[in-house]
């Protein structure tokens, strides 16, 4: 059974200003030297006129992770995120798997200004993991760390966006 995953982000700057940082290779890097956790890489970045894709590897030290996803891994979690963004009405889909865990999080994200100032970001989307007995207690748990992940990645592109203003 999957666990439907609903998370908004907010930013004191326009859509069309996260968008630039959100598909920009330096911010990224950058995004993940600081969040991205052990051997966290960028993995892959294409960009055309009306698109940028992007895969992303995160890593999380065992010792950080809950016993029930210790034991189901055996060792640290590797997190494969990729992302592909539209530059019209600023969307974007983002597939994440975890290596050593059956199952993955699909989702669509959506980047919209608020009326008065700023936007909002919005991930819609479900985890599934296929372990019996503990998939719905992972899929709980990821989609708590999901959410947590993107209020860190928002404060963090609001300081970034800041920093070039």
């Amino acid at each position: 059974m999957a666990r439907r995953i609903e998370h908004l982000t907010t930013s004191r700057w326009p859509a069309s200003d996260v968008y630039a940082a959100l598909v920009d290779e330096t911010y990224l890097r950058d995004r993940l030297d600081v969040l991205g956790g052990s051997d966290a890489a960028l993995v892959a970045f294409t960009r055309t006129d009306a698109t940028t894709s992007y895969q992303l590897k995160q890593g999380v030290p065992a010792d950080k992770l809950p016993s029930v996803a210790r034991g189901v891994l055996g060792g640290d979690l590797v997190i494969d995120r990729a992302e592909s963004w539209t530059e019209a009405g600023h969307t974007g889909t983002v597939e994440v798997t975890l290596n050593g865990v059956p199952g993955r999080l699909d989702g669509t994200i959506t980047l919209a200004d608020v009326a008065g100032n700023g936007s909002e970001l919005t991930l819609v989307g479900q985890v599934k993991v296929g372990i019996p007995l503990i998939g719905g207690k992972l899929e709980s748990l990821i989609a708590e760390q999901v959410a947590l992940l993107l209020d860190k990645e928002a404060e963090f592109t609001t300081e970034w966006l800041a920093r070039r203003a």
